[in-house]
């Protein structure tokens, strides 16, 4: 391989609300932690282990608003990104690092609108309308059946 790849997938539950901050200019950037878990069994004790990660997200702009307008602590989300190194001087002098994942993509898997019941325009009802709009045409009959090729013949496998 010729190049170099820096990318992440995540799905996690969100640790906190997203925290926004505005800059001059009126961009943004919003911050929050991602927990994923990892669940083994103890071999020698049959005891359930559950090992989370917690992880530092970024998103920026229009993105960073439409996280801090729907998501909440707990709530589930699918991120794609990649991982960013930074340093800087604390006020005491000392030199501080951290990771983050600077997110590119994103999609809400479950929000507390979704639990509650008050959010008519989460992403996943958005999903359930769109799947079940692109099933209504085979539904429908068609004037013209040799025109229209069957919804699985175009499957790859």
């Amino acid at each position: 391989m010729n190049g170099t790849l820096n990318k992440v997938m995540l799905i996690g539950h969100l640790g906190d609300d997203v925290k926004l901050h505005y800059f001059e200019g009126g961009n943004c950037i919003g911050r929050f932690p991602l927990a994923t878990n990892e669940v083994y069994i103890n071999k020698q004790t049959n005891e359930k282990i559950t090992s989370t990660e917690w992880h530092n997200l970024v998103v920026r702009n229009k993105a960073a608003e439409i996280c801090e307008k729907y998501l909440t602590k707990g709530d589930k989300i699918y991120i794609e990104g990649r991982i960013k190194s930074r340093q800087w001087q604390a006020e005491d002098g000392t030199t501080k690092y951290t990771t983050e994942i600077q997110v590119t993509e994103f999609t809400f898997l479950t929000t507390k609108k979704d639990i509650d019941g008050s959010g008519s325009t989460t992403a996943p009802a958005k999903q359930q309308n769109y799947g079940s709009a692109a099933s209504e045409p085979a539904k429908t009959p068609d004037a013209e059946p040799h025109n229209v090729p069957a919804p699985d013949d175009d499957l790859p496998f």
